[in-house]
């Protein structure tokens, strides 16, 4: 009663292929590995400009009022 034997998985297998169907089941296998293969390139791409990004330079002036942040603006509806 542990494990599922190498019957038990066939069985299992051929009632997805007869409910999917074999051409959903191909579709949803290339779908998978061009999701897997996007999520490469941008970890691949994230790292490329991380580390070409230089830190920005603090410039600290004691005489200069701080700049405000905040801007004010009103809603308006349409």
């Amino acid at each position: 009663m542990g494990s599922f034997s190498i019957w038990h998985w066939l069985i299992v297998l051929l009632i997805v292929v007869m409910v999917f169907g074999t051409k959903k089941l191909k579709n949803i296998g290339s779908d998978l590995g061009g999701a897997v293969k996007g999520f490469k390139d941008g970890l691949k791409e994230g790292e490329s400009s991380a580390s070409a990004a230089t830190p920005p330079q603090q410039v600290t002036q004691a005489s200069q009022k701080p700049e405000q942040t905040t801007i004010d603006v009103e809603a308006r509806q349409k």
